[in-house]
């Protein structure tokens, strides 16, 4: 039995007659007990199939054998072998897929330092001199309502200094079109049919002189209204508002009693020449003279559970003529 002193690719131990020696691996040495580092092959031993190959440590360990021992890593290029998908390994297209995706970051990067921004809408599309206009115009327009609901507030609210100071100013500004009324809300509502109607004094064309019929124009009205999803507020409320400030101004000989009396004779005799001319009463050149008004009222029939009794015959009550002078004729815009 012979003894070696560890030389290089010598086997150290004993080793008996017959017995084979360890097989030495191409391009690496032995260890000093006999095996082979790792990842190294014996001599004319060819590498396995990938998928032979163990993952995670195996791999590594076979990756680093092959380095030490100054060759080509098993399965790599050089080797000839297919690299691994997920290990570090080329994959085709790869490269472009980074390189596309390494562009868009590029554009979306450059628009965001470009300022670029989608597309103003509104006001704010408008230019400089047209966005100054309609700022002063919301500005006005919201000053507007704001002085009319300051208005109306201040006519319904109970007497305060406001008001004592400058009641003129506000009745001014709510009579006759923004008159408030609280009848709905009283205690008793009103339980009346009020009907205004009208006749005219008509001058021909030929010269000659004619007396019209009574026109009921709340009857007008309430045809308008009927079947009318969204009547108008002209058509509710403007004749019958007229008539409630002519009550509300004279007494009962149709005399009167204020300030505004002469007002609310102005005010509904414009109503009234303006509706007969636009029924066609003047069409072919005739012109009203004179205008008389009248109101009908008839009381509701209670109802039948009720023991009230009321009379259901109609009362009129006539105003006397008013002259139309020339420029209440189509309205007072002559």
């Amino acid at each position: 039995m012979n003894a070696y002193d560890g030389g290089s690719g010598s086997p150290q131990g004993r080793s008996g007659p017959g017995e084979a020696r360890p097989p030495r691996a191409e391009g690496a040495s032995a260890l000093s007990d006999g095996t082979l580092p790792d990842g190294a092959l014996p001599d004319g031993a060819l590498p396995g199939p990938r998928s032979e190959l163990p993952s995670g440590e195996g791999g590594q360990h076979a990756g680093r054998g092959a380095a030490e021992a100054g060759g080509p890593q098993a399965g790599g290029p050089e080797a000839g072998g297919p690299r691994a998908v997920g290990a570090g390994a080329d994959v085709p297209g790869a490269d472009d897929a980074q390189a596309a995706g390494a562009e868009d970051e590029g554009v979306e990067a450059r628009a965001s330092r470009d300022g670029v921004r989608e597309p103003r809408a509104g006001v704010a599309a408008l230019s400089p001199r047209y966005q100054v206009c309609a700022a002063l115009a919301i500005a006005v327009v919201a000053v507007a309502v704001c002085l009319h609901v300051g208005m109306v507030f201040l006519h319904v609210a109970p007497s305060n200094t406001v008001t004592k100071a400058h009641g003129k100013a506000i009745d001014d500004w709510i009579y006759p079109e923004f008159e408030q009324n609280w009848k709905l809300f009283a205690p008793n509502p009103l339980q009346q049919n009020i009907a205004v109607q009208v006749r005219a004094q008509v001058r021909t064309a030929d010269g000659g002189s004619r007396t019209t019929g009574w026109y009921d124009l709340s009857a007008q009205d309430g045809r308008a209204i009927d079947a009318n999803l969204v009547p108008s507020h002209t058509q509710q409320n403007e004749l019958r508002r007229a008539w409630d400030f002519f009550t509300a101004t004279h007494d009962n000989d149709n005399r009167s009693v204020g300030v505004r009396g002469a007002l609310a004779e102005t005010y509904l005799r414009r109503i009234v020449v303006l509706r007969l001319e636009r029924g066609g009463l003047t069409a072919g050149g005739s012109a009203v003279e004179r205008v008389q008004v009248r109101s009908r009222t008839i009381s509701v029939t209670p109802p039948k559970w009720s023991t009230e009794k009321v009379s259901t015959n109609p009362v009129y009550r006539e105003l006397s003529w008013w002259s139309v002078p020339d420029r209440a004729i189509d309205g007072g815009k002559r």
